[in-house]
């Protein structure tokens, strides 16, 4: 983990989340329910530290470790490995059944950023923590009103 916090490009990943809630803030301008956390403190913990444990463990540690065993899946395109692209595909496709088609293809983008991370750092530690810095900002500004009424 501590080499995951000592590196420049978490910190810049960590930053560019920080961006892009800002630019769906001002696009979407939704009426983000501050309190959810605080209210509906399950639900939070659900999708703030369970899902990103068990998508993180599932995906990036067991399918796309499986598919790092391939030396022509260890290849790069575009800096990011065919097991990271691969396994991103499967991951954003699941999403669309229980997310609306713009929210679960722009889960593509965290995707590979979290499998980046996995195939820098060969350790799951930077994916879920910013699996779930991801989570944090897009459930509380974005999905938290739907899901809070």
């Amino acid at each position: 983990m501590r080499r995951a916090l000592r590196d420049p490009q978490f910190w810049l990943a960590a930053f560019a989340a920080v961006l892009l809630w800002l630019l769906g803030y001002l696009w979407l301008q939704p009426e983000p329910a501050l309190a959810w956390p605080l209210q509906r403190l399950r639900e939070a913990l659900f999708v703030v530290l369970v899902y990103p444990l068990v998508e993180e463990w599932l995906f990036r540690g067991l399918l796309q470790g499986r598919l790092l065993e391939r030396p022509d899946l260890r290849r790069k395109a575009a800096g990011l490995t065919r097991a990271n692209l691969l396994t991103s595909l499967v991951f954003t496709g699941l999403h669309f059944i229980f997310h609306p088609p713009l929210a679960a293809a722009a889960v593509m983008i965290p995707s590979l950023i979290f499998g980046h991370f996995r195939d820098r750092h060969g350790s799951l530690h930077a994916p879920i923590l910013l699996h779930m810095y991801y989570n944090l900002g897009y459930f509380w500004i974005f999905a938290s009103r739907s899901s809070a009424g």
